[in-house]
């Protein structure tokens, strides 16, 4: 069955609420394992199948976030969602508590998980979660209703993205400036947008007895075994391992592409002979990764044939449509889903190796795990599978790029460390945002702009007021919708280039444990999950100059003016 022929159905809370409450009746009155067992599986069966109706809603809604039934059928998901959040409490008590806990089959990292739903949720805090969701839903479509005027052609922030790469430098000046032009009209609603969520996610915190939102958001992104020092103590170190990396890359850059320094209108062109860019249309790439999977192994052939087979992707960008992209997976069907918007640059081949390093976790695990909450494991490790599938899929760049597959190489390694600060730029603005939730929207843009110049202190914005006051964050989306989830890419990150230096060793073992992590899922904690995989956690010191060493030694055995 392909994607367009899933069946979506209105589900009526005062219906789902007598399940959950049958449910939860019944699991109070178990006097023994396996009939626990047997009422837990078939509430998670009835769990998966309204986690899939909202889904299956949620991905038709950011195809086109103008279409009339799936924007109502989204506004009533975001107010009824967290009306379960209280049947979860009391699943989550139960298990807890469960007089024959250790004779059931349920991994401890599950129970690390229910100690957060615990601790995240008071019935006092409903109505503050459904305004989350509604700002969060109202960022998204602000950013999708973009219509930016370019040389007599009207683009949206995704499709605009050629003409800020193009060759021809007052082109990218001028691109950029259209670009930035859609942010400064709507400053004041991006203010007004991320002041509201700044301060509804203030006062749930509060209510639930926290000094402040950061102990709530690394609760609520189940970080299960590691705090905020230890985050603190990696920024620390891509601030000394990473940082003067970076800028020596931008300077080679600016020496490669002929300026005596980079602007900001600069950072994304990297070659003078242009930027890698796939060969062919969607169609002949999607093809192309079917090759590539196909040769890859038995496992990830028959995944991408099923995708392909069951049409469970939409990447062409289109007026309407959300921004960004992503893979969710649909428990009833078994199945993922990857949303992108493709441009014709070589992000369109990152997005579509990094959401199916998501995907064929999630084939992996879907079918296995019986838990819902645990086909995906937390955030932080889930971006391990999909950047490090980036990294498996180089032995097959020439399919995409041709004989631009070196170019395309040298690109992907350098962006990812240049990445490396910006994540943790990311994750530094929101702890100092949400530390002083009282912050103007001038003063969040002046903090920015602080950590701006920290982690990225070589960028150059003369000439464009917005970035220059530090408004570049309205872009990043999970800013706004999804707190303190962005570390995790930055941890992840260093997790994939150690997967990228061990297949550079020849080492047969790379792939196997990264299978072995993929059909893992969630069942296990994120620095469980490094150790099985045999890698470094990113937290240990000196994890990041070893891959940093690593990286350039690669990065210099490469002659990057003939590119």
């Amino acid at each position: 069955m392909k994607f367009s022929e899933f069946r979506y159905e209105h589900l009526e809370y005062e219906e789902m609420k007598k399940e959950y409450e049958r449910f939860v009746q019944e699991l109070r009155d178990c006097k023994d394992a396996a009939s626990f067992m047997k009422v837990f599986d078939e509430m998670n069966r009835f769990r998966g199948h309204v986690s899939s109706m909202n889904t299956i809603c949620s991905i038709r809604h950011t195809i086109n976030t103008a279409d009339e039934y799936y924007d109502k059928e989204n506004e009533y998901w975001d107010n009824t969602m967290p009306l379960f959040q209280a049947y979860e409490v009391e699943m989550a008590k139960i298990l807890l508590n469960c007089p024959f806990r250790s004779e059931l089959d349920i991994p401890e990292a599950y129970y690390l998980t229910l100690e957060n739903t615990l601790r995240s949720f008071s019935p006092e805090i409903i109505e503050d979660m459904q305004e989350e969701n509604r700002l969060a839903t109202e960022y998204g479509k602000l950013k999708s209703s973009a219509r930016i005027e370019f040389d007599g052609e009207v683009y949206n922030l995704a499709s605009i993205a050629p003409k800020m790469n193009d060759d021809d430098r007052e082109v990218r000046r001028r691109a950029t400036e259209a670009y930035n032009r859609f942010f400064e009209e709507n400053e004041d609603r991006f203010d007004e947008i991320y002041d509201k969520l700044v301060k509804v996610r203030d006062r749930m915190a509060r209510k639930l007895g926290f000094e402040n939102f950061i102990p709530l958001g690394y609760i609520r992104m189940n970080r299960l075994d590691y705090d905020q020092k230890m985050v603190e103590n990696y920024r620390r170190q891509v601030i000394k391992d990473i940082v003067p990396l970076t800028v020596e890359l931008r300077e080679r850059q600016a020496k490669r592409i002929g300026v005596d320094h980079l602007r900001c209108f600069d950072l994304n062109y990297n070659f003078k002979t242009g930027n890698p860019k796939p060969h062919g249309n969607l169609d002949e790439l999607v093809q192309a990764a079917l090759q590539m999977y196909t040769e890859m192994s038995p496992e990830t052939g028959e995944f991408f044939r099923m995708m392909v087979d069951r049409e469970l992707f939409d990447l062409p960008t289109r007026p309407n449509k959300e921004m960004g992209g992503y893979c969710t997976g649909i428990y009833d069907y078994k199945v993922p889903f990857i949303f992108a918007n493709s441009n014709g640059t070589a992000g369109d081949v990152d997005t579509l190796t990094h959401e199916a390093g998501h995907a064929f976790q999630a084939y992996c695990t879907i079918p296995e795990v019986s838990i819902p909450d645990l086909c995906f494991p937390t955030m932080e490790s889930a971006e391990i599978d999909s950047m490090s599938m980036e990294f498996f899929a180089h032995p097959w760049s020439h399919l995409f790029f041709q004989e631009e597959a070196e170019k395309y190489h040298y690109f992907h390694i350098a962006d990812s460390l240049i990445f490396l600060p910006y994540g943790c730029l990311v994750d530094h603005f929101q702890h100092e945002v949400y530390a002083h939730p009282e912050m103007t929207p001038a003063e969040r843009k002046a903090t920015w702009r602080k950590l701006e110049k920290i982690y990225k202190p070589d960028l150059d914005y003369s000439g464009f007021d917005l970035l220059e006051r530090g408004g570049f964050f309205y872009r990043q989306g999970h800013i706004f919708q999804s707190p303190f989830y962005y570390i995790d890419y930055a941890l992840a990150q260093v997790c994939a280039l150690q997967f990228y230096t061990r297949t550079l060793n020849k080492d047969e073992d790379a792939w196997k444990d990264y299978v072995h992590i993929c059909h893992l899922g969630g069942t296990k904690t994120f620095t469980q999950i490094v150790r099985e995989a045999h890698l470094k956690v990113p937290f240990e010191d000196g994890c990041l100059e070893e891959v940093a060493v690593r990286m350039k030694e690669v990065l210099d055995s490469i002659d990057d003016m003939k590119l």
